[in-house]
């Protein structure tokens, strides 16, 4: 193979991993590649949710999601309360809910709970009554729960289609959630699309479910490191969504 098909299959190799980083779940299908990371939409259209990995903001900051709930490092909610991190939790009910009060502490020092669905369906191509019980049901979890309605939600693995934001819309849902930065197996980010560098806006997906390596404090550590070189620091996406 020539150096030029060597590089393409290193940087498709790269990509990838980004596209997989966000949403490794417990229950998860065995191929989670899906292909290339949808296109986020630039706005809602007809009373549906807006598709965002990144916010439009004159504010330097960038906003740090953690999926699915698998990973319950004892570390990381002294790291959230130390830091003052207004982190954003997409929590899955049939991974999270077994430690539902690990995520209390955590909403108690300032983490936002949103929604993940409850069981962690690859939602793309699902009938539309299908994917409204996931959302929906995930909505009634979580407010029984912790007494919250959550308004963002992130697909699993980053899949949807039209029939997934009119669920989303059916259960309270204002903004759809991707992202466009996510940590590479190394720590460093690796961008799904554009530039690739952390701007003002940006939605980082940590991923919180890696059972070997280092745990979620040092990665998401590492990732502070990396917007404070930048010259940003980390907001609450819900303040901009």
């Amino acid at each position: 193979m020539t150096r030029r098909g060597l590089a393409a299959k290193a940087a498709g190799a790269a990509l990838a991993a980004v596209l997989l980083a966000a949403c490794a779940g417990a229950g998860a299908p065995a191929d989670r590649t899906g292909g290339k990371a949808p296109e986020p939409a630039r706005g809602g259209a007809g009373g549906l949710p807006p598709v965002v990995d990144h916010v439009p903001t004159r504010d330097r900051v960038v906003f740090l999601t953690y999926d699915d709930g698998a990973e319950r490092d004892p570390g990381f909610p002294a790291l959230v309360r130390d830091r003052r991190l207004p982190v954003t939790l997409f929590l899955t009910d049939t991974v999270a809910g077994p430690a539902y009060g690990h995520f209390a502490r955590l909403r108690a020092v300032g983490a936002s709970l949103q929604n993940h669905t409850l069981d962690h369906p690859a939602l793309r191509g699902l009938p539309h009554l299908g994917q409204r019980a996931e959302i929906c049901g995930q909505q009634r979890k979580l407010n029984a729960r912790f007494g919250v309605r959550p308004r963002l939600f992130r697909p699993p693995y980053g899949r949807y289609d039209t029939a997934t934001l009119r669920a989303a819309a059916d259960c309270g849902i204002t903004a759809v959630v991707l992202w466009r930065a996510a940590p590479d197996p190394s720590g460093a980010l690796a961008f799904t699309h554009g530039e690739p560098r952390l701007r003002p806006g940006d939605i980082i997906a940590v991923d919180p479910d890696r059972p070997k390596g280092t745990a979620l404090t040092g990665r998401t550590e590492k990732v502070l490191e990396e917007i404070e070189r930048r010259g940003l620091r980390v907001g609450r996406l819900e303040d901009y969504l």
